[in-house]
């Protein structure tokens, strides 16, 4: 084979990588077992892991543990379903392909905005492209970002953006614990296309998006926002109600387990006006030839179809089999089920909240502001001795918000889902108290 393609090892093959970054040496692993020891060997080891499932957890900041009933994974699970290729046939796709079109619809109602496209990796590659298609639509090369928009998201939109030629103007937001529309105002220059805020946003807190929006409109910019913690949507007045003008989330919430961080799934929503410029692609009905009920991609503007850079993005595997999770999750839950189980989860947060303002234990929460399920709380110790006590006592802690603040250490990040009992915040509050 080598012979064939005219190299004279298989090294050659990899010689546009760069030497200082292979590795040098064997790969540190133990010798060939037999299959049973194999098994058992790798037993023990799944053994050392800490399911959230299997314990209080009280850690969200983007990846959330909620119920998801038995029916989803058993339906998704069917054979018909069961993969994420992209139905390029409409003639032997109508399954997939209405799946995907019951998804969009989902995704509009639930972001109360008018077309939706059919699903993108997740939610920080969603954020991502929205800032790159208002940067198109305006024609324009900044954007001013909240510092309260998830870490590992502005992390994504910095690495999507660092060779384009566009610019990041990042407001700081966090000492507030909200984002100011006066502060957001103040960073919009004749080169801004659009500000982008997350609510509920990284702290837990919910954004004064009718504020932003203001903002935008007396700046004639676009309005941007994230959701990280889908779930909100139960509760929350939609981002669409404020005047949004392009809506991301991260749909893990909505019936996709933790699953040691992926995959999830990127929703994406827009104006009318702007659907040609979105990311992408989108499901559409239509009739066939007898006038029946039909369904086909209706816009794809990727780099497969036309030239390169006139492409909208280059999304390529579709995330159809989460997408079909959201859908079915928030067909079993229904309006109903859903705005109970988002009630369910604030409610238990505001019950810990309580709680730990009344404690006087050296631990308050840091700010007195409308939240969802998640809220910052300030410590008497370091946020990583009060997590390696909860591991002891068999409980995943919060997030060290120190780690992406550095000047807001002894600060910790709790989040309550409808999986929280009473026990699981007694348990915390004696590790608190101790």
């Amino acid at each position: 084979m080598l012979s064939a393609i005219g190299v004279a090892s298989v090294e050659d093959l990899f010689h546009q990588i760069p030497q200082n970054i292979r590795l040098d040496r064997a790969y540190d692993l133990p010798s060939a077992m037999p299959e049973q020891q194999l098994l058992r060997h790798a037993k023990d080891l799944a053994r050392q892991n800490r399911p959230a499932a299997a314990t209080a957890s009280f850690l969200g900041a983007g990846a959330y543990n909620h119920f998801v009933p038995s029916a989803v994974d058993q339906l998704i699970g069917r054979s018909e379903f069961y993969t994420a290729y992209t139905p390029y046939q409409p003639e032997i796709s109508q399954g997939t392909l209405q799946a995907i079109y019951e998804y969009q619809s989902y995704v509009c109602a639930l972001f109360n905005m008018e077309v939706a496209n059919a699903s993108m990796y997740d939610g920080a590659s969603a954020l991502a492209e929205a800032v790159l298609m208002a940067c198109r639509i305006e024609k324009k090369d900044e954007v001013v970002l909240s510092n309260l928009v998830h870490p590992r998201w502005r992390q994504v939109v910095k690495t999507y953006t660092a060779n384009r030629g566009l610019k990041l103007r990042e407001s700081v937001d966090h000492k507030a614990g909200y984002a100011d529309a006066k502060a957001l105002a103040g960073l919009v220059t004749d080169r801004t296309a659009a500000i982008v805020v997350q609510s509920p946003n990284f702290f837990g807190n919910v954004e004064d998006l009718a504020a932003i929006a203001d903002v935008c409109r007396e700046k004639e910019v676009l309005f941007v926002v994230g959701v990280a913690e889908a779930m909100s949507l139960g509760l929350l007045r939609p981002p669409g109600d404020f005047g949004a003008d392009i809506v991301v989330a991260d749909g893990q919430s909505l019936g996709l387990g933790l699953s040691f961080g992926g995959p999830y799934l990127g929703m994406f929503a827009t104006r009318d006006r702007h659907m040609r410029q979105m990311p992408g692609r989108i499901c559409g009905k239509t009739v066939d030839h007898d006038g029946k009920r039909g369904f086909v991609l209706t816009l794809s503007a990727r780099e497969q179809h036309i030239r390169r850079e006139k492409a909208t993005s280059n999304i390529c595997s579709n995330q159809a089999l989460c997408a079909l999770t959201v859908s079915i999750y928030l067909s079993l839950m229904g309006r109903q089920g859903f705005t109970e189980t988002a009630k369910n989860c604030f409610y238990a947060a505001a019950a810990l909240k309580e709680r730990i303002a009344a404690s006087r234990r050296g631990t308050k929460a840091s700010f007195d502001l409308p939240f969802f399920n998640e809220f910052l709380v300030d410590l008497a110790n370091p946020a990583e001795m009060l997590n390696r006590r909860l591991m002891e006592k068999g409980m995943i802690g919060g997030y060290n918000i120190g780690r992406d603040y550095p000047d807001m250490k002894n600060k910790m990040l709790l989040a309550v889902t409808e999986l929280t009992t009473q026990q699981d915040m007694d348990r915390l509050m004696e590790v608190l108290g101790a």
